[in-house]
């Protein structure tokens, strides 16, 4: 929970235990989100779509249904704000790109969409991405550079950088992100709220992304509550998308079960990532509260090296399958560092392609095996702080390539593991902090377990961004 009491900044179960009891109405809460759309987003750029006229249609038929005690479904009423990847009727999808015209019929829903419109949910507009969400920042020649809401100079990470900072102000209390490297918990971390990447497969995902498995849809929220509580709806099945059947779990109430005697496995750097101070020092001292919540931890590596090349392989090949179709044209309107990594990534042979195919297998396997040691494995989620907006790498970095500073984040990945990133602390200068935690194939119930405990022990959910509170 919250506790706040600025409707804009409550939860998704704050506002349905509210509408439920008749002390609120989802149309107030969808002015709320959008008198702080209207507030901020020019600071920071986080919406690139807004509707309010459907926003608010929507809102007012949620109020009818909860006033007659009939509500849709678990998330009626509750405004979403819906990253720019994600087909959604009447808005476009223009992943970021001046190539993708506007003009033309948007009448299909994505999966994820679907189901929260299944549910009765108020969209509050689309979130900006990276274009074809390629890069772990956001920033786009459509829609311009993304900030983070804690200190506009800095990136707000990447690629659902926009979702990221809209749940950091207010903006709407859920969001959809998707993540093929990181690009759930990269901003996720850097905008200090929960970034959830479920195992692959679990939630429903068409089209089919350009980075095949390495793409997974997920919530972005401000509680591990909620996570859950999205996680449940975007993840029911899909008839164009079959990969995995309805989960057997409900991940809200799995949520209490606790983390008393699970065996949790604690990397400080994967055993060759080198990482901030601040940041191994406030992730050491996140670990030392599971301790006190009575998980078993030890200091554990899960003893592979970095696969760096065979995941630049993999994502970068399904950046030029992004691209395949676009003439001379159109890509000379596109991002040029997009168009070099699709460029370059042509010069991958099917047999560069297999190896790396068989190095995913390889690192699938050891992970499997590691977590018949543990339950679950934690690390930073990211081993620097965020950095000045506009850039793909920080100053002076010495690679050129953003996947080089999120190596806690592509592995699983590759894995297809469940990950999220939960918030552990600030730096010095007032940047947020996150904690990673990575479960097995399926479990993703633990996952959200274990964050939650560390957020229900350690909650920094009443500290919001100082744009929030410097106009109050």
């Amino acid at each position: 929970m919250s506790g706040s009491t600025h409707v804009a900044e409550m939860t998704a179960v704050e506002l349905l235990d509210l509408y439920r009891r008749k002390a609120l109405s989802p149309v107030e809460a969808a002015k709320a989100g959008l008198a702080r759309i209207e507030r901020h987003n020019d600071a920071v750029n986080a919406y690139c779509l807004v509707d309010e006229e459907t926003t608010l249609a929507l809102a007012r038929r949620s109020e009818q249904r909860w006033l007659r005690q009939q509500p849709l479904g678990s998330l009626d009423g509750v405004p979403v704000a819906i990253k720019d990847v994600f087909l959604t009727k009447g808005w476009t999808n223009l992943k970021g790109s001046r190539t993708i015209s506007p003009d033309q019929a948007w009448t299909i829903d994505a999966p994820a969409v679907a189901a929260l419109r299944r549910h009765g949910f108020v969209p509050l507009g689309k979130t900006t991405t990276p274009e074809f969400g390629w890069k772990g920042v956001t920033d786009s020649p459509l829609c311009g550079v993304t900030r983070n809401p804690w200190n506009p100079d800095k990136t707000a990470g990447g690629s659902s950088g926009g979702s990221a900072a809209a749940v950091a102000l207010g903006m709407g209390p859920l969001s959809l992100g998707t993540d093929a490297g990181g690009s759930i918990r990269i901003p996720g971390a850097f905008c200090g709220i929960v970034g959830h990447k479920p195992t692959q497969g679990r939630c429903p995902i068409w089209p089919a992304s350009p980075f095949g498995q390495l793409a997974h849809p997920g919530p972005m929220t401000w509680t591990v509550e909620d996570a859950a509580l999205l996680l449940n709806v975007i993840s029911e099945p899909d008839p164009r998308d079959p990969t995995l059947p309805a989960p057997a779990v409900d991940y809200v109430a799995e949520l209490a079960k606790g983390i008393k005697g699970l065996r949790i496995a604690f990397s400080a750097d994967l055993g060759y990532v080198q990482v901030d101070p601040e940041i191994a020092r406030a992730v050491a001292q996140a670990v030392a509260v599971l301790e006190e919540q009575g998980a078993r931890v030890d200091s554990a590596d899960p003893g592979f090296s970095d696969p760096l090349e065979a995941f630049s392989c993999l994502f970068y090949s399904g950046a030029a399958n992004a691209l395949r179709d676009l003439d001379r044209d159109a890509l000379a309107q596109m991002d040029p560092n997009l168009v070099k990594v699709a460029e370059d990534a042509g010069g991958f042979s099917m047999l560069d392609y297999l190896a790396a195919m068989n190095e995913r297998g390889a690192l699938i396997e050891r992970m499997s095996l590691f977590h018949q040691r543990y339950d679950l494995l934690v690390t930073p989620a990211l081993p620097i702080a965020a950095f000045k907006a506009g850039l793909e790498v920080p100053e002076d970095w010495p690679h050129e390539r953003w996947p080089t500073w999120t190596p806690f984040t592509y592995p699983f990945n590759m894995t297809g593991q469940p990950a999220i990133s939960v918030p552990c602390g600030f730096t010095e200068a007032g940047l947020p902090i996150g904690l990673h935690i990575v479960g097995p194939r399926h479990r993703d119930d633990l996952v959200l377990r274990v964050a939650h405990a560390y957020q229900q022990a350690r909650p920094l959910t009443d500290r919001r961004p100082g744009l929030l509170t410097a106009s109050r």
